[in-house]
């Protein structure tokens, strides 16, 4: 098999940037295992007022269980509508809930639900999530439909989804249930499973949502949402700082996830021929591509040049797939061919691309994409000093070249903001609490942690050195982890000035399955989930409201 692209190419901050959504991606995971296993789903309450004010309840019946999305829509004067976490109301707020809510369970929830971080839940609440309208669409699109017409289609996909989500919560945030609750559940064991189920059944209440609001209106002569703009559109998401942090904190995840794409990857490139089916699915999915990234539009300088760049290099990559799919081991000729001619975008572009024909032999990697991380990575104390010093040089190489002895390379430190329990970044010379940072400049600790072993006996063991230096025992940690997983690791520095935290909130949020990704600032972006993809009602027996 052609061998993985090393971590000191994948793992690299342009190339996170850049990356873009697979079949591997775990809404994709979600929508295949629901299609496999008939999963049943059915509007159990759908109680909204002619403004489309209330309550709904959507219910999910899976092979072993039940569970059901509690979502409560209410009045929002637009002063208060606000993407930012610091946001106190919102047009809509969810819960998925373990089971199938009684009429008690729905009024406890419908009292606390809209409050999100201070409202009371228990371990029957696996997801906690709000979301605001796109206003301006959404009223048009209602609009439109109460006067019995379609609304306009590019306009429409031009933003892609009609509410935006700003939180979706899940693992024990703020009293729901915590992860060991659920991860022995097939249908949820996988990462984010929960959370894409929700947002899946949130992007169905939306769009009840707005023929409900337009039959209200024109009870005789409202049109119905047309159902291929319902499967062209999805749930927008507002991501900020607060995910940033996740690929370093969770590095045995990072890798995995990491490690089954290459080795997807891979896979297909070692294939010795390409057969018509996969053609024909390369050129659809890259003609599809197209389309969606000829609407993309994004205020971002640097974002915008990337667009320009894309849609280029996949007008490049049409002139050129049918001869370099001709020969053998067609799929690595196409990807070299992007390495050598193609943008930072299109190369990436052109992996999600080449895997996309391919899942009887790459899905299967799904199922490697998690980690147990509950009791964390012990340290090996036996280690020698000498031992993990030349890991560390051999792992962290890619930090020689950053001088931190420069203050633009030391200029930033993270922190948890005390208000909203969330990353921050900070400003080191500028700002008050780089005493607060978090152990997250893994670039700097590491070479640090390198220089004080080179002061210890190569033969001492690391226990007795973090029985002295306990300071250490975070860097300790994390490069016994890389050492034995490579993707573990971003290759860049995570405090210098020139960092830009939507590179690693694009990684993550490629992972997902997100699309249409939009940097308002170097801090925070909006993308859409589930936009393209099949409906659950789609998918699963549908059910009427009682």
């Amino acid at each position: 098999m052609i061998a993985l692209r090393p971590p000191e190419i994948v793992m690299r901050l342009q190339r996170l940037g850049a990356a873009h959504p697979t079949r591997l991606s775990f809404l994709r995971q979600l929508i295949r295992r629901a299609t496999k296993e008939q999963w049943r789903v059915r509007k159990d309450r759908f109680e909204l007022d002619n403004r489309g004010f209330g309550r709904a309840v959507y219910a999910v019946e899976t092979p072993a269980r039940v569970y059901s999305l509690v979502a409560f829509s209410t009045p929002l004067d637009d002063e208060n509508r606000s993407d930012r976490v610091i946001a106190q109301a919102w047009d809509t707020s969810y819960v998925l809930y373990d089971g199938l809510p009684d009429h008690a369970e729905i009024v406890r929830l419908e009292g606390n639900a809209p409050l999100q971080e201070a409202g009371r839940f228990t371990s029957r609440e696996l997801v906690l999530a709000r979301a605001n309208k796109s206003v301006r669409l959404f009223e048009e699109v209602v609009t439109q439909l109460a006067q019995g017409r379609q609304p306009d289609e590019e306009n429409l996909l031009g933003v892609g989804y009609l509410l935006r989500t700003t939180a979706v919560y899940g693992n024990g945030k703020f009293g729901i249930a915590d992860r060991d609750e659920i991860e022995s559940r097939p249908e949820l064991a996988g990462s984010f499973q929960a959370e894409m189920l929700t947002v899946w059944l949130i992007r169905s209440f939306t769009l009840d949502l707005v023929d409900h609001i337009a039959h209200c209106r024109n009870p005789a002569g409202a049109a119905r949402l047309a159902p291929d703009l319902r499967r062209a559109l999805g749930v927008g998401n507002a991501t900020g700082l607060g995910m940033a942090p996740f690929l370093v904190r969770h590095p045995l995840l990072t890798h995995s996830w990491f490690l089954a794409r290459e080795t997807a990857l891979a896979r297909v490139r070692s294939e010795p021929h390409a057969g018509e089916a996969e053609r024909k699915i390369f050129s659809e999915a890259l003609a599809d591509l197209r389309r969606r990234v000829a609407r993309w539009h994004s205020d971002d300088n640097r974002q915008a040049a990337a667009t320009r760049l894309l849609i280029n290099d996949l007008d490049t990559l049409a002139e050129n797939f049918d001869y370099l799919l001709a020969g053998l081991q067609p799929w690595d000729a196409l990807y070299r061919f992007a390495e050598e001619r193609l943008s930072m975008e299109g190369q990436e572009a052109c992996v999600s691309l080449i895997l996309e024909p391919h899942g009887a032999l790459i899905d299967d990697l799904g199922e490697t994409m998690k980690a147990d991380e509950t009791p964390g990575h012990v340290i090996d104390g036996r280690m020698s000093c000498g031992a993990l010093r030349q890991a560390l040089l051999d792992c962290y190489f890619w930090a020689a070249r950053i001088d931190f002895d420069d203050p633009a390379a030391n200029a930033r430190f993270w922190y948890v903001s005390a208000e909203k329990l969330e990353p921050r970044l900070g400003e080191r010379f500028e700002e008050d609490g780089a005493e607060l940072e978090q152990p997250l400049a893994t670039a700097r600790d590491a070479l640090s942690l390198a220089a004080a072993l080179a002061l210890e006996p190569a033969s001492a063991n690391v226990a007795g050195f973090l029985l002295r230096h306990p300071q250490w025992r975070h860097a300790v940690r994390r490069a016994q982890i890389v050492a034995r997983f490579p993707y573990a690791e971003i290759h860049d520095n995570l405090i210098g000035a020139d960092l830009r935290p939507v590179d690693i909130l694009r990684a993550k949020l490629a992972f997902f399955g997100a699309r249409s990704f939009d940097p308002r600032s170097d801090r925070w972006l909006r993308i859409a989930l589930f936009s393209g993809e099949d409906l659950i009602e789609d998918v699963a027996t549908v059910g009427e409201a009682r």
